[in-house]
């Protein structure tokens, strides 16, 4: 709420405090901006402000926040002032004395529009997703047979061809350096499109009563030495000794294998990752979070598409296997910024009941 007059503000805010909503107060156009940073649903801005015009707020709020709506406040109505309200792309225009069921309904509907128009982004990128997964589901069909099968007879004849020259007395140690690297990029191509297969044709969730505490040591042992040699430190924190979960345990470490590793990979050296586990029911929460340069706001709703990827040699598949790992156990997984500005991975499972 962006008004000079204090004692309107205040009991307009009481207002809709008491119905729920959250109110910052401005009284300026500067204050109103630096407030604007943490986010906002809806913003209230008088039409006369001491250092500016309200329009003007109201049309630099809606062209840097988009999603937001913008409603405007006069004590001095006019055709002008309303057209002016038009264009600044304000949601809606009340004069003051505003009467609270009008105040109340303007915001409510705001609000709506604010759901509305999230919810839309939302179907629009599940929609891009579905049509990305149905390329790949098309793609995979023929990949098994005319790629898989020639790496593994090219990885057999490599070994055979080993093994032979093993057998030859006096040759130099160099020659079979060649061998070694192209044994490599053969194993590379093939773990990449094992990579690939299983997120194109993943298969049904093997649910099972699991220990999550367990899931989580084992994830860490498994990858203490990798940390070790970026010299990080990989730490492991756990609220409670055993927290019981439903899931496909296998599916789930390699998740949580996903998850660290791109920690490991994006921390410098120095640094760590933690993985953490908490029940909070109705959930059991994984978190995932380093000391790293975090992931930027604008990636952060790309980074679970298929192919997507910030890395010179990733494959853009790790993290939306992860994402589809969770909504196969009917779980979630979102981005935060960690307690230093690193990355924070939060992947919630529902957790195991008696029922």
């Amino acid at each position: 709420m962006v008004d000079d007059n204090a004692a309107l503000v205040d009991n307009l805010a009481e207002v809709l405090g008491d119905v729920g909503y959250l109110v910052h107060q401005a009284g300026t156009c500067a204050a109103a901006r630096v407030a604007a940073k943490a986010g906002f649903d809806v913003a209230l801005v008088d039409l006369r402000l001491p250092d500016g015009d309200g329009t003007s707020l109201a049309l630099d709020l809606k062209t840097e926040y988009p999603d937001s709506q913008v409603v405007l406040l006069t004590g001095h109505a006019s055709t002008e002032s309303a057209a002016a309200a038009v264009r600044a792309g304000a949601f809606a225009y009340l004069v003051k004395p505003t009467p609270p069921h009008d105040l109340l309904l303007t915001v409510e509907q705001a609000v709506q529009r604010v759901r509305l128009v999230g919810e839309g982004r939302e179907l629009a990128r599940r929609a891009q997703r579905a049509e990305k997964l149905a390329a790949v589901g098309a793609l995979s069909a023929g990949l098994s047979h005319e790629i898989k099968n020639p790496l593994n007879a090219a990885a057999l004849q490599l070994t055979v061809l080993e093994r032979r020259l093993k057998r030859v007395p006096n040759l130099p140690p160099d020659i079979f350096e060649p061998l070694v690297i192209v044994q490599s990029e053969i194993r590379r191509l093939s773990d990449f499109l094992d990579e690939f297969l299983q997120f194109a044709r993943p298969r049904e969730a093997a649910r099972a009563a699991s220990d999550a505490a367990e899931v989580a040591r084992t994830v860490v042992n498994l990858l203490e030495p990798q940390a070790s040699a970026a010299h990080l430190k990989l730490q492991l924190h756990v609220d409670t000794a055993a927290v019981p979960l439903r899931a496909d345990t296998a599916r789930l470490q390699q998740a949580l294998v996903n998850l660290v590793l791109n920690a490991i990979q994006a921390t410098p050296a120095g640094g760590w990752i933690r993985l953490s586990l908490r029940a909070e029911p109705p959930d059991v929460v994984f978190t995932v979070e380093d000391s790293g340069p975090g992931i930027p706001e604008h990636l952060r709703e790309k980074i679970f598409e298929p192919f997507f990827t910030t890395k010179h040699s990733g494959s853009g598949l790790g993290l939306p296997m992860v994402h589809s790992v969770a909504r196969q156990h009917g779980g979630s997984i979102v981005v935060e910024t960690g307690e230093q500005g690193g990355a924070r991975m939060v992947l919630r499972f529902p957790a195991h009941t008696d029922e």
